[in-house]
């Protein structure tokens, strides 16, 4: 034979090996006319795929990265989308499975530095525990709203909140899409899905488990804290005030507090949104600011958090959410304060784009675009009206009543905070805390 020689066969791994040693250049598939597959003359044990249309060849991949199952199980989706397009890439990955592309993703997102780490651990928990032990061997050219409804979708919501179990579908949707929009595979199995194709059950949002009525007690429970946990009853109060996300609140720096503008800055990098926001400080807060510094610094403190944690890092994430399970018992979350803040805004008349801003919102698109201003004055005019009934309810005596809490000093004592302590404490710089 000679080395133009093609060989009309049933193209199979096997068949491609037996023809290596051989002078066949390349093989046809009777079953599946359109694909070709050639040998590298520098290396026979290796070879490409092509697929042949109107006389047109176009390369679709390399072998062994690609066997001939996955070929022949991709080729029905690569002429579909040729036929609909003829510049299609046509290109398939090395991925075989569902898995292969987890892989991949999950390794992608632990280096994308646009992502929180929160984000990424939650995503990162979503794949190992969830996507890939029910979905690693499933073949990409299986993957249909049968299989996916089969081996994940239905039994996920057996045991999980619907909410929870769309945050792990949505994963897995951007994962592929992803790997779509880089061209690392021609047909993204997952175009047109919708979560709605396998859930009908509307997902409402959760019941908030704080209301007004409520912050009597939780301020009066905070009272009875303050001296024994002042950062757990600070951190509390400060979400409670101004309607802050965890993560942003447990973060904050003393540089970030300014008390001769009166406002706490929040940067960009710490924020849900990516958006830098910024916060008036009341009377109140100040007092509170003050005082709570001052309690640091007594017993040792003089870092840079005002929830310090070990190594000289803020109160980590595990840590703070701890705060809310010891304090919460269950009945109430960190997110119960923002949503009660953000409620009792709306009943003191607070106009519902400032109370937007105050939660630091991403702005709907025509919003955006008309509207440039971060409202300060109505922004602390808000909080002011907010803080002030809060002083109704129990708050005055956390800030500066006659039974202070967090305001009445204390003497100097052993270092009790996470993080280690200088002996040396800073003293307050004016009226801006460095």
């Amino acid at each position: 034979m000679t080395a133009s020689k093609t060989l009309h066969t049933h193209i199979t791994d096997s068949e491609i090996r037996r023809h290596a040693t051989t002078g066949i250049r390349q093989l046809r598939d009777s079953r599946t006319p359109a694909l070709r597959f050639r040998f590298w003359s520098s290396d026979r044990t290796k070879g490409s795929w092509y697929i042949v249309l109107n006389d047109a060849w176009v390369k679709v991949g390399n072998y062994p990265a690609i066997d001939a199952k996955t070929m022949q199980a991709f080729l029905p989706k690569i002429l579909a989308s040729r036929s609909v397009n003829g510049q299609a890439t046509s290109t398939v990955s090395g991925w075989h499975t569902v898995g292969d592309l987890l892989s991949w993703y999950a390794e992608r997102m632990a280096r994308d530095r646009g992502l929180s780490s929160s984000r990424k651990a939650s995503a990162k928990s979503a794949v190992r525990c969830h996507l890939q032990p029910r979905l690693q061997t499933l073949l990409l050219a299986d993957l249909n709203h049968a299989r996916l409804d089969q081996l994940l979708l239905w039994p996920l919501q057996e045991q999980y909140a619907l909410s929870f179990v769309r945050s792990v579908y949505a994963i897995l949707a951007v994962a592929f899409r992803q790997a779509f929009t880089l061209k690392l595979m021609d047909v993204n199995p997952m175009a047109g899905f919708k979560f709605g194709d396998f859930v009908q059950t509307r997902i409402k949002p959760k019941p908030a488990r704080l209301r007004r009525d409520d912050l009597d007690e939780l301020l009066a429970g905070l009272l009875a804290i303050a001296r024994t946990d002042p950062r757990d009853c600070m951190l509390v109060l400060m979400m409670l005030c101004h309607g802050t996300r965890l993560g942003e609140t447990r973060v904050a720096r003393w540089k970030h507090i300014n008390l001769v503008s009166r406002h706490w800055f929040i940067p960009a990098a710490e924020t849900k949104t990516k958006h830098e926001h910024t916060l008036p400080l009341t009377d109140q807060v100040c007092a509170l600011l003050v005082h709570y510094r001052a309690r640091q610094q007594a017993r040792g403190y003089a870092g840079a958090y005002l929830f310090p944690g070990p190594a000289g890092k803020p109160l980590s994430a595990k840590n703070a959410g701890n705060v809310f399970v010891r304090l919460g018992q269950g009945a109430w979350s960190s997110h119960d304060l923002r949503k009660v803040a953000r409620t009792a805004w709306m009943e003191l008349g607070v106009d519902y784009l400032v109370g937007e801003l105050l939660l630091n919102h991403t702005m709907k698109e025509l919003d955006a675009t008309y509207i440039h201003t971060t409202a300060e004055a109505l922004k602390r005019q808000a909080l002011e009206t907010w803080h002030a009934w809060l002083d109704q309810h129990g708050f005055l005596a956390l800030h500066g009543g006659t039974e202070p809490g967090l305001v009445e000093p204390i003497s100097p004592a052993p270092a009790v905070c996470d993080a280690p302590c200088s002996r040396s404490a800073l003293p307050l710089q004016g009226r801006r805390f460095s």
